[in-house]
């Protein structure tokens, strides 16, 4: 029994001696909680191939500057592993927290997020392999294919009961769980997957006698391709998790459709998250415990005054789109290093700026002054955009952004897909209203500018999205205006090269825009063709996403 567990009943003992009651009782239980620094919290991480790192490289790491030196071990945090299906790569009981086999696992931010955080020492039990099954081989009462569960409970088992020889006090402190691609391709896995995944967690308290163990259940990624062309069967998972989720108050859904995913060869379009996403991948599950403990620092970001006369008109922006118009790869570090644009870094106090990302993952605390405000130090073509604005004598610019970078065009639509939870349309016409609102209540008569939108990136990678692009932007920008009451909206849809393949090329999604703008004189068609050249397909760096932000302003500058 640990410390932690000892000093309770002793609690308890003297709480029933005195007649304390248990409200009582449980504020001091809480408190010696939350502040025992010196027992060790082991976590376990276990899952498939997006649990394991698949096709991630240490090498890449010093691309992200955010996460630039995990690459090293990190003393001081204990480890212990099982990876793999067929062949094996396991610890030799305890080692430092590192990489394993040049992979990169969601392990490696999540620990340097908890322990810059928390005084407490930490502990991962990490057990995974990719293409596995929750409905076999981690199927508690009759496991197949590679039992999983059995073997993840031994080295579990196995390594906590190293750390008691060792004298080491510890307690469990809760379970990463990020597996159900592979039941998707099974139609009774899939089916049964909430109920499966219900009784996966009652196994573990039940086996480890770990009543209260929290779970993480971190979303399936619909960023990859199969969001896009399984997009009803990763529903369907989906449903199945958020309702353990839902149903559970030690389990928790973690999203994690806005991280990195991996560019591949050809379109793209990959199947796994990659370094990138690994990495942020980590850091969700570490927000998410923070959070739990109450020990996540809120960011606070306040106008310093407004800085729109009284009764003034204001001119609102409205920014939206996808995995460009969000920031995926464009991280401050460099932003800092590049020439006559490091002052985007600062506060600009005279443009409120209002958002939601990563379809809601990301809210703002109303308006803040404009600047770098995405997850993971990210930023996107808001800054420039702004700044381009203001240097050409524009004023009282407000700019509201709405994005999701695991988004496709069809969730932006009016009637959205089968998989409803991803439909955009109602929010996004909510949060522009709401935008209006907020600043018509502090007396300002609001010009809505226009609604710039990004084109989405990878439905441009897959024939059947890329052939329904225009026809499902279209619907988006009709009942957008009727929604809003503004039949002459102006819309600034920006294009970036649409993905040059083969496999793809057959679609020429740029003239069919072509020919939907023609149509329409309120409809902008920006190409944004000449990007500073870039290292990837989809994705834009930094240096592009400044670019962007200059583009789309230059050409609302041009315009009548």
């Amino acid at each position: 029994m640990n410390r932690w567990a000892t000093t309770l009943l002793e609690i308890m003992r003297d709480a029933w001696k005195q007649n304390l009651t248990l409200a009582v009782l449980l504020v001091f239980a809480s408190t010696l909680y939350a502040d025992d620094n010196r027992t060790l919290r082991v976590f376990i991480f276990a899952g498939q191939s997006n649990m394991v790192g698949a096709d991630s490289k240490v090498h890449d790491i010093k691309r992200f500057p955010p996460f630039v030196g995990l690459e090293d071990p990190q003393p001081g945090v204990r480890f212990s592993y099982c990876l793999g299906r067929e062949s094996k790569s396991t610890s030799e009981g305890w080692v430092d927290l590192q990489p394993v086999n040049n992979v990169v696992g969601p392990e490696l931010s999540f620990a340097r997020r908890v322990t810059q955080t928390i005084s407490a020492p930490i502990a991962i039990i990490k057990v995974a392999a990719g293409g596995t099954h929750l409905g076999g081989d981690w199927n508690p009462d009759e496991p197949s294919g590679f039992k999983m569960y059995p073997l993840a409970l031994q080295w579990v088992r196995e390594a906590l009961a190293d750390l008691e020889q060792q004298g080491i006090e510890y307690r469990l402190e809760g379970f990463m769980w990020h597996q159900g691609e592979n039941d998707m391709f099974n139609p009774d896995y899939m089916e049964n997957y909430g109920r499966n995944l219900k009784n996966f967690l009652a196994s573990w308290r039940r086996d480890l006698n770990a009543t209260d163990l929290r779970f993480y259940i971190g979303e399936l990624c619909t960023k990859t391709i199969w969001g896009m062309d399984l997009r009803p069967r990763m529903y369907a998972i989906s449903l199945g998790q958020k309702e353990v989720a839902d149903n559970d108050t030690l389990a928790q859904y973690v999203p994690t459709s806005h991280v990195g995913v991996e560019i591949g060869g050809g379109v793209g379009l990959h199947y796994h998250y990659g370094t990138l996403g690994q990495l942020e991948h980590g850091v969700n599950y570490a927000d998410a415990y923070l959070r739990n403990i109450g020990t996540l620092k809120a960011e606070s970001r306040p106008l310093n005054a407004w800085p729109y006369a009284e009764g003034s008109t204001v001119k609102l922006f409205v920014l939206a789109g996808h995995r460009n118009m969000e920031g995926e790869r464009a991280f401050v570090q460099e932003l800092a290093k590049l020439e006559d644009h490091s002052e985007l870094l600062q506060d600009n106090q005279h443009i409120a700026y209002k958002y939601s990302i990563g379809g809601g993952f990301k809210v703002s605390d109303g308006w803040e002054p404009l600047a770098p405000a995405g997850f993971y130090d990210t930023f996107g073509p808001e800054l420039s955009f702004g700044a381009a604005l203001q240097n050409r004598g524009v004023s009282n610019i407000a700019i509201a952004k709405f994005t999701h970078s695991g988004s496709q065009i069809i969730d932006w639509t009016p009637d959205g897909s089968e998989a409803k939870s991803r439909n955009l349309y109602q929010a996004f016409i909510a949060f522009v209203q709401e935008s209006i609102r907020d600043l018509k209540a502090k007396g300002h008569h609001v010009e809505l500018a226009g609604i710039f939108y990004h084109l989405g990136e990878n439905d441009m990678s897959w024939g059947p999205f890329r052939k329904e692009a225009p026809e499902r932007l279209t619907s988006f920008v009709t009942q957008s205006r009727k929604d809003l009451g503004l039949t002459f909206l102006k819309w600034y849809i920006s294009q970036q090269p649409p993905t040059d393949d083969k496999s793809v090329n057959g679609i020429d999604v740029t003239a069919e825009l072509e020919q939907a703008v023609a149509t329409d004189e309120h409809l902008i068609h920006i190409k944004v063709f000449d990007l500073p050249e870039q290292e990837q397909q989809l994705v834009i760096d930094t240096r592009g996403i400044v670019w962007l932000g200059e583009t789309i302003a230059r050409k609302y500058l041009e315009l009548p």
